[in-house]
C-alpha cells in the first residue's frame, strides 16, 4: 500500500504540471463547478466545453437560473442528453435562492438532500469549491483505483467500498480539491480504459495491475447490445407556415422535450407511412394525409439507435386534445429543447425551406 504523502504528492506534482486548461477549473464560483460537474456526468469533456460556456453567459448566477423557465433551461441543454440532470439543476437553483440565500451550503448532509447531489456530485462540488475533505468515485476513479489495487471484474459499484477504504487512507490533509481532480485527470489521460500509457503513470510503482501486467484485463469489459429502432415522424405546417410540435410526459424518456408528431414504427406497420397514420390517430386523434419524405436522420442513445423518418403532412380534420403548439421558423430552431434526433430534422427544415 502507498504512503500517504508518497501517492499523494505524486500525484498533486503530476496533475499541477499536466492539467488540461478548461474554464470551470479557472474559477472557486460554487455555482459553476457545480454546472461543470452535472454536464459532465455520462458526457466527456470534449463535449461540454461549449454547452458549458454558453451556459454560463446565458445563466452567469445561481439566481439567474432559478428565475429562468424550463423551457428555457432545457433549450439552453439541448444536445448534452440525460435531460434529468438539467431539470433537476434548475431545480436544485430555485431550493438554493430559496432556503440558503443563494449560496451553496458546506455541510454535506445539507447538499445531499438538494436536487442531483449524489454522493460523487456531493464530494466533487464541497472539495473542490470549499476544498472539504471528502473522497469521490466516478468511473476513471474506479478504473484507476481497480488497477491499482489488482481487483478484478466489472467496473460498477460493487467495488466501490474497498477503493473508499483505501481512498481514505491515503487522501491528503489539504488541497483536496486538486487531489480529487487529479485523480480523475489520470483516469481520463493516462489511465484510460482502453490502451492505458502506464510507462508515463506518476503513481506506477503503486499499481498492482501495472506490476502483474494486467493492466488491460482490468476492468473486466462489459459488453452492450445496442437495438435498431425505426421511427417516423410528420411534419406539418399551417397556412402561416408555422409547424406542429408535441411535448412528451413530463416522466420517462426524454421528458418534457418537444418532438415532431410520430413515433416508433410497429411489427404490425406494413409500411412508415401506415405506422405515421396510426400515431396521428393515436396521438392526435386525427387522420393524416401522408407526403413526400423530407428526410432521414440517425441518433444514438444510450443502449439503442435510432433511424427516423420525417414525412411531409396535411391534416384531415381538426385535432384532439393534447400538449401541441404551432410554431414558427425561428422559434422552432431556438425556443423549444428536443431530442437530438428531432433536432436534426430542424436542422434539414432550416437549411432547405427557410435559408
Amino acid at each position: 500500500m502507498p504512503k500517504k504523502s508518497s501517492f499523494s504528492q505524486e500525484i498533486l506534482s503530476w496533475y499541477r504540471a499536466n492539467k488540461r486548461s478548461l474554464p470551470w477549473r479557472e474559477t472557486k464560483d460554487p455555482y459553476k463547478i457545480w454546472v461543470s460537474e452535472i454536464m459532465l456526468q455520462q458526457t466527456t469533456v470534449k463535449a461540454v466545453i461549449d454547452y458549458y460556456r454558453r451556459w454560463i453567459v446565458r445563466f452567469p448566477t445561481v439566481e439567474s437560473l432559478a428565475q429562468a423557465s424550463l423551457d428555457d433551461v432545457l433549450k439552453n441543454w439541448q444536445g448534452l442528453g440525460y435531460y434529468n440532470r438539467a431539470k433537476n439543476l434548475h431545480k436544485a437553483a430555485q431550493m438554493v435562492v430559496q432556503e440558503f440565500k443563494g449560496v451553496l451550503p458546506k455541510d454535506p448532509q445539507v447538499v445531499r438532500k438538494i436536487p442531483g447531489f449524489g454522493p460523487y456530485t456531493v464530494g466533487a462540488v464541497l472539495s473542490i469549491a470549499y476544498d472539504i475533505k471528502l473522497p469521490i468515485i466516478d468511473a476513471n476513479v474506479r478504473r484507476v483505483f481497480m488497477r491499482q489495487l489488482g481487483i478484478q471484474g466489472l467496473a460498477d459499484t460493487s467495488q466501490d467500498k474497498a477503493i473508499l477504504v483505501h481512498l481514505l487512507k491515503i487522501m491528503p490533509d489539504q488541497h483536496i480539491g486538486d487531489f480529487n481532480q487529479a485523480l480523475m485527470e489520470l483516469g481520463a489521460l493516462i489511465c484510460r480504459s482502453k490502451e492505458p500509457v502506464c510507462n508515463i503513470c506518476p503513481v506506477n510503482k503503486h499499481c498492482k495491475a501495472y506490476e502483474q501486467d494486467i493492466q488491460e484485463l482490468i476492468p473486466a469489459p462489459k459488453k452492450v447490445e445496442i437495438k435498431d429502432i425505426k421511427a417516423v415522424v410528420g411534419i406539418v405546417q399551417d397556412l402561416k407556415g408555422r409547424y406542429l410540435i408535441q411535448q412528451r410526459p413530463s416522466k420517462g424518456l426524454l421528458a418534457n422535450l418537444w418532438e415532431f408528431p410520430g413515433g416508433k414504427i410497429e411489427k404490425t406497420d406494413k409500411t412508415p407511412q401506415e405506422a405515421l397514420k396510426r400515431e396521428f390517430k393515436e396521438e392526435l386523434q386525427c387522420d393524416a394525409l401522408v407526403g413526400n419524405r423530407i428526410c432521414e436522420v440517425s441518433h444514438y442513445y444510450t443502449q439503442f439507435k435510432v433511424k427516423l423518418t420525417a414525412f411531409e403532412v396535411k391534416l384531415q380534420g381538426s385535432l384532439g386534445p393534447g400538449k401541441y403548439i404551432w410554431v414558427s421558423p425561428k422559434d422552432l430552431q431556438g425556443k423549444y429543447a428536443m431530442p437530438s434526433g428531432s433536432a436534426k430534422i430542424v436542422e434539414v427544415l432550416i437549411k432547405t425551406r427557410h435559408s
